[in-house]
């Protein structure tokens, strides 16, 4: 399986908080190795490996666990902006954010989302369209995806039709 490897400075590592199934960890953990984040992490719950992570992504990129979001808060990189995704009046569409340098994406869990504790603490919130949220992994994908198309765009790549 190919990393996606882009030729620019920074990182961007994604997890989600109290995930409810772990198929859905090792499905963020494929795309987010495909895609070329950092790390994977989880908090407030441990992941066990799961089949649906078919590519062996933990030989790519490593996985952290936070007991919560406060032992995550406090080892967060140095300079990394946190970026909660989350269907919030004050996120930013993700058709119009322009992604970090150096980023964190905190997916909430399937059942409650962020909470307003948590996404007052992020530095951007963005959402996906939609009125509905998606399945954690699938939205996590979407904006590792955007991530990765907005960055070729910027590096010049170009359209075919």
């Amino acid at each position: 399986m190919a990393r996606n490897k882009a030729p620019f400075e920074g990182y961007f590592g994604i997890g989600i908080m109290e995930p409810k199934t772990e198929t859905n960890v090792g499905t963020l953990w494929r795309s987010a190795s495909i895609m070329g984040a950092s790390f994977l992490f989880t908090i407030g719950r441990r992941y066990k490996k799961q089949s649906t992570d078919t590519g062996k992504s933990w030989k790519d990129i490593p996985l952290f666990h936070y007991a919560d979001f406060d032992d995550f808060y406090e080892h967060m990189p140095y300079s990394c902006q946190l970026v909660g995704v989350e269907l919030d009046p004050k996120a930013v569409p993700v058709e119009q954010f322009q992604h970090p340098e150096r980023c964190i994406y905190l997916l909430g869990s399937e059942d409650h989302g962020l909470s307003n504790a948590v996404r007052a603490r992020c530095h951007y919130l963005v959402q996906l369209p939609g009125a509905s949220s998606l399945n954690v992994a699938s939205a996590g994908s979407i904006i590792l995806y955007d991530r990765h198309l907005k960055t070729q765009l910027a590096l010049g790549s170009s359209l075919q039709p």
